[in-house]
């Protein structure tokens, strides 16, 4: 019964906690925009990476 005493307010104060944690993430704007990451895996930015002509010697 005493273990009560003591897992109830811990029980609380994470309960607290998490919803604190939650409405920091809101007001951070994590939650705006759940389409676009979905979306940004499609479209191909790796080209930009690729040099033109690797075999291409610079010029000196």
């Amino acid at each position: 019964m005493d273990t009560l005493y003591l897992l109830i307010p811990l029980a609380l104060f994470l309960g607290v906690v998490g919803l604190g944690l939650l409405v920091w993430a809101i007001k951070g704007g994590q939650f705006e925009d759940l389409e676009g990451p979905r979306h940004r895996i499609l479209f191909d930015d790796d080209e930009e990476m690729i040099p033109p002509n690797p075999k291409k010697k610079p010029p000196t």
